[in-house]
């Protein structure tokens, strides 16, 4: 036998003997109830099930309720039910669905399976510490029409909005104008500015505050602004939809400043400043090729129920083929129960809008 071959062989029987001295590779193991017995790397248990990662079938989710052990060779990151963070290695004990987490220095803990809220490998982020942190998005959309022949008529509008948002509060920023002429008429003026912010101060309810200013030339309103501050409580709340209620105090003004006698001089109308209730809901459905969202605010003045306004707007969103690039078509309906002299008190708007969304 030449030297190369000695090697050769050596070097294989070396080999041969640690993998015997380990018995297999390094890998976590699931076992099912129905006896299936599956290998790889855990890499998720949260939400009622477990994850393992496989070379052979990629990732395979498993339900809580069907697995009779869990084993993992190397520690995880747990989060558990009651907020408690702990690392170590998962081996099952002989009680059904209990578990126990092998700590530095030999400290165990024993838990349910179903008190994992969720775990992540070492040296990966926290996910509640991503889920805390506030990050940007932005939407901005421009729209021009126009028409002739029995009528001449002319429209653009203009929308921003910025979101900061994070898993405990949320704060937008918007802005738009809406102008319109119509046989040389002016048909419609409208400009507004607004913030809203909310803060979670439990996992079903939290306290918000908004602001909206700006005017509207074809109703004679040369300024308003709608002030109102209370609190909310998430009805639904999930992955795809979430349904919250507003109730809180609100303060609206509205100044006429066109509005005079011509010949007196004296205002037709006085100025509108009322305290009163804010009731609001808000609704969203996000689906994976689509979404819906549903708004709608009343704020009837405390002196008088009878004197209220009312905001809706619903639209549908489609993204396009860019992720950046989505197209949004609704409707929104403006109610004052008691406007200016000479001014209708329903404004309905259709619309269609093509969105630029960044973040």
């Amino acid at each position: 036998m030449t030297p190369i071959q000695t090697l050769k062989k050596t070097g294989a029987l070396v080999l041969g003997a640690a993998l015997f001295a380990t018995g297999a590779l390094p890998a976590d193991v699931v076992e099912t109830k129905n006896g299936s017995r599956i290998t790889g790397k855990v890499s998720q248990i949260d939400a009622g099930a477990v994850v393992i990662a496989t070379d052979y079938a990629g990732d395979i989710k498993i339900k809580q309720s069907e697995i009779a052990s869990i084993t993992t060779d190397t520690p995880i990151n747990a989060r558990l039910a009651d907020g408690r963070v702990l690392n170590g290695s998962i081996a099952s004990t002989a009680a059904p669905g209990e578990i126990v987490l092998s700590g530095p220095a030999g400290a165990t803990t024993t838990a349910r399976l179903g008190d994992f809220k969720e775990t992540w490998a070492p040296g990966a982020k926290d996910p509640e510490l991503v889920r805390r942190e506030r990050k940007w998005s932005f939407e901005a959309s421009m729209d021009v029409a126009g028409k002739t022949g029995n009528s001449e008529q002319i429209g653009t509008s203009f929308s921003l909005r910025a979101t900061l948002a994070s898993s405990f509060d949320k704060l937008q920023l918007h802005t738009g104008y809406d102008r319109q002429i119509t046989d040389a008429e002016k048909s419609a003026e409208l400009f507004r500015l607004g913030a809203d912010y909310q803060r979670n101060f439990s996992a079903r309810f939290s306290w918000y505050a908004r602001d909206e200013t700006g005017f509207d030339r074809v109703k004679d309103i040369s300024l308003y602004n709608t002030a109102a501050a209370g609190f909310g409580h998430d009805v639904i709340k999930n992955e795809i939809a979430t349904l919250t209620f507003r109730a809180g105090l609100s303060h609206r003004y509205e100044n006429y400043g066109t509005n005079h006698d011509p010949i007196t001089g004296a205002k037709i109308i006085d100025d509108l400043s009322e305290p009163g209730i804010d009731l609001g809901l808000n609704n969203q459905l996000t689906m994976k090729t689509w979404s819906v969202v549903n708004r709608i605010t009343c704020t009837p003045a405390f002196n008088d129920f009878g004197l209220y306004r009312i905001y809706h707007e619903s639209y549908i969103e489609l993204p396009l083929a860019s992720p950046r690039w989505k197209f949004r078509v609704g409707v929104s309906n403006d109610y004052n129960s008691r406007p200016v002299p000479g001014v209708g008190r329903l404004d309905t708007t259709y619309f269609a809008r093509l969105l630029l969304t960044w973040k």
